[in-house]
């Protein structure tokens, strides 16, 4: 009897519990709506404040035998004994390259070669109807081409660190195929001009620079098997500084027979059409949806804390009586 007697009672508390939640939020429905008014607006705003961005990308496939001519068996191990490291296995170029494309030191370069300094910290937005970058006079100059000074003295010309940093963080995306070994690049700016031309300017760079740093070290090991051989006298050690040199240099010449060293374009980045971000209707859908939750939690709240304190009312009264 007692269970069936409690079973009962727990619903009706329920019933009652669910039936004043719903109490509660129909009462601070004003309230609700008006939060999400205020969310709804302030997200569109938002959303409309944000600038268009385009990206550019480049479906890009490692080259074959990029890194020079592997030598194994016998061959390698003699270069091995005679102090060169030639074509030995080891990290591909081709992640190697991807590595690289990321870096520091190579995206300082790259930003210092083509000049895009003043594009990444001096500029406003881009201006689509006339197709030219809007500069902020307020920290660059154009008419003298030079950066401005704050108040203190200080100038805004940002370093090198702080262009590598937001080139790489807003604007650079590398991205593999683990399954097929493609490498997906993508660049993007408020530019759609820019977005297809910074990706371009980077596949030819990556490859230029990989390719110079093989020929120059294969040159290197040329220079250092010549010295040995003209050291040696053994006709057999002579036979193999003669294979290893010509090796190298079949490298050299691979390497500058190849226009895309590393990398072969097969979807070339082309001038976007359509923004790739902001999502506005996205955020002012997200905003709304905020907005409506905050409302129905913070009716919920001070509903909870009102029948609080009116539930310690009658346990005051009822002491206050028995003192009495």
């Amino acid at each position: 009897m007692t269970q069936a007697s409690e079973q009962p009672s727990s619903f009706v508390d329920n019933e009652i519990d669910l039936r004043e939640l719903f109490v509660a939020i129909w009462a601070g429905k004003w309230f609700i709506i008006l939060i999400t008014v205020i969310f709804a607006v302030g997200g569109v705003a938002y959303a409309l404040s944000k600038p268009n961005i385009f990206q550019a990308s480049a479906l890009l496939a490692p080259t074959e035998g990029s890194g020079g001519v592997r030598l194994g068996g016998q061959l390698g191990g003699l270069a091995s004994l005679a102090g060169v490291n030639i074509g030995q296995d080891g990290t591909s170029n081709t992640v190697i390259a991807k590595e690289v494309l990321q870096s520091r030191a190579f995206l300082s370069d790259f930003i210092g070669r083509h000049g895009l300094a003043v594009q990444l910290f001096g500029t406003k937005g881009w201006n689509v109807r006339e197709s030219h970058w809007n500069y902020n006079r307020e920290v660059y100059n154009p008419d003298a081409t030079e950066w401005r000074t704050s108040e203190e003295g200080n100038s805004f010309e940002p370093t090198d660190w702080d262009l590598v940093e937001k080139f790489r963080v807003e604007h650079l995306s590398v991205s593999e195929n683990k399954d097929n070994g493609m490498v997906t690049l993508s660049v993007r700016s408020q530019s759609p001009v820019a977005a297809q031309q910074w990706a371009e300017w980077l596949i030819r760079d990556i490859n230029e620079h990989m390719r110079d740093e093989d020929v120059e070290e294969a040159e290197a090991s040329i220079q250092y098997l010549e010295t040995k051989l003209n050291e040696t006298n053994i006709a057999g050690m002579q036979q193999v500084f003669y294979q290893l040199i010509e090796s190298e240099t079949r490298t050299v010449m691979l390497a500058n027979a190849q226009r895309e060293y590393v990398f072969k374009t097969i979807d070339p980045a082309v001038v976007p059409q359509e923004k790739s971000a902001p999502k506005r209707a996205l955020i002012a859908v997200l905003a709304t949806m905020l907005g409506g939750i905050l409302g129905v939690f913070v009716v919920l709240i001070r509903a909870f804390i009102r029948n609080g304190k009116q539930d310690d009312i009658p346990q005051l009264s009822a002491s206050n009586g028995k003192a009495g």
